[in-house]
């Protein structure tokens, strides 16, 4: 395999700069940060550019192809949070160099009909399901996804084994009332379900996740010991209790700021008129990258922002990700990859300094979701890297000068 030396570079190593300016990659790994260049080696000179770990979105729904745009914009990790990309699902992805990697929670719990049946339009279906028939590790997923629906703590217990016999990396659950996509009195799960859901999830080990985007949906999921809050609450501003409860909890939060603004009507056609972005999207992901979901037009922006920045102040692991979906104008204002881009620039609008954006997108994901072989730039980690020109830890909308992209030390073809 071709040994790769990126040399004059400015490496943030997924936490800080270092003072080192090379990066040594042989095969999947990364070997050496500074020290000498083998003579072997080929050679990306970067000129004073900014190599980065790979990027990760801490919360999508992804497919094949939309993991290949994510990779054209940098992000080597996509974090499914409701999806068929389980651990039996996806050797075609794990071993496939021109896609970003993807772990799954397969199918959050909720009761039936609750969210996120509410989002989808009468009839609508986005495709036929996958046939049955598949195997593990063929590349196919295995018949059509597994829906843990659930309404008392007796059947939330029973569905978490079968979710990790099943191969989800995580457990997901669904904690909403409908009242922000405009659906007040959905079925939703009660405290109690909850509770032993959560409980029977960590008894097997598994990190869990909630979806919440309500002070009172969060509050039951940190009642719960919730590792982590898929969504951040929006429709009021924060308050001390709020933040000091989810800080002592030790719970992370994936803001998804471009979800709740896309909730509000904000769409991303600023994004879209990017020149650095308008030429790495097709015509269906450019239209809805410039719709909305426009449920929650009331809601404030601000008050989003104020409520990031207060966490980050309180200690609270802030991990980016954008709740991006498919290609369809009625769930827009995302775009796969692109709109990791756009959360870190809104967090940097919330307060964040540019570096404490990046860990955001980095180091603090494979953290909390135990990615140790990634996140940071290491001898011994992937060599999963992003290398840009200009510094995005003081102007962080430079990560989109995209100079080149490694996926396990695979340059992505330009």
């Amino acid at each position: 395999m071709t040994i790769t030396a990126i040399i004059d570079a400015q490496v943030f190593d997924g936490d800080q700069v270092l003072e080192e300016t090379t990066v040594v990659i042989d095969g999947p790994r990364i070997v050496s940060v500074g020290g000498e260049i083998p003579e072997s080696a080929e050679v990306v000179d970067a000129g004073g550019g900014t190599v980065l770990p790979g990027l990760f979105d801490a919360h999508v729904h992804t497919s094949a192809d939309s993991l290949a745009l994510a990779l054209r914009f940098g992000v080597t990790t996509e974090l499914e949070m409701q999806g068929m990309n389980t651990r039996d699902n996806r050797a075609h992805i794990s071993e496939n160099d021109s896609l970003a990697d993807v772990r799954s929670a397969g199918f959050g719990i909720t009761p039936p009909g609750g969210h996120p049946d509410e989002l989808m339009p009468e009839g609508f279906r986005p495709g036929p399901l996958p046939g049955k028939g598949g195997r593990p590790g063929s590349g196919a997923p295995a018949g059509p996804p597994f829906k843990p629906l659930s309404t008392t703590p007796e059947e939330a217990v029973a569905f978490v084994p079968q979710l990790v016999e099943r191969g989800s990396d995580y457990i997901k659950f669904m904690v909403d009332d409908g009242s922000i996509e405009g659906h007040p009195g959905l079925p939703m799960l009660d405290q109690a379900t909850l509770n032993a859901g959560v409980a029977e999830a960590h008894r097997h080990g598994m990190l869990t996740v909630a979806h919440a985007l309500t002070v009172d949906a969060t509050r039951m999921a940190i009642e719960a010991g919730i590792d982590g809050l898929a969504h951040l609450f929006m429709d009021q501003p924060h308050t001390d209790e709020i933040i000091s409860m989810i800080k002592n909890s030790g719970a992370f939060v994936v803001p998804c700021v471009v979800l709740n603004a896309s909730m509000m009507g904000i769409t991303g056609a600023a994004l879209a008129d990017d020149p650095r972005v308008a030429s790495r999207l097709d015509q269906d992901w450019t239209a809805t990258l410039r719709s909305s979901f426009n449920h929650y037009p009331q809601g404030r922006l601000d008050h989003v922002l104020g409520s990031v920045k207060a966490l980050h102040d309180a200690g609270v692991d802030v991990l980016c990700g954008t709740d991006v979906s498919m290609a369809l104008p009625f769930l827009g204002g995302m775009a796969h990859g692109a709109s990791v881009h756009h959360e870190l620039q809104y967090l940097v609008q919330a307060g964040l300094t540019p570096l404490q954006a990046l860990r955001t997108a980095t180091a603090t994901p494979a953290r909390r979701f135990a990615l140790t072989d990634r996140g940071r730039i290491a001898p011994g980690l992937r060599a999963d890297l992003l290398l840009v020109d200009g510094d995005p830890t003081t102007t962080i909308s430079d990560t989109l000068n995209t100079r080149a992209i490694w996926r396990r030390g695979t340059r992505l073809a330009a």
